[in-house]
């Protein structure tokens, strides 16, 4: 069960850096560093995921 939550809350995490990517894409002007920074941080968390998940089963 520890597993299936660590995944949920890399899950949240994930949403959020969605979110922040969506926002920093809204603005005016993106900035590009900090856009690359939370892709960089939503793959890294996407991977964690996966890893779990085939732990997992």
């Amino acid at each position: 069960m520890a597993i299936e939550a660590r995944i949920r809350e890399l899950g949240l995490k994930h949403q959020h850096l969605d979110r922040a990517i969506s926002e920093e894409l809204a603005r005016p002007a993106c900035d590009a560093v900090r856009l690359t920074t939370l892709k960089r941080q939503k793959l890294k968390l996407k991977e964690q995921i996966e890893a779990l998940r085939r732990a997992a089963h």
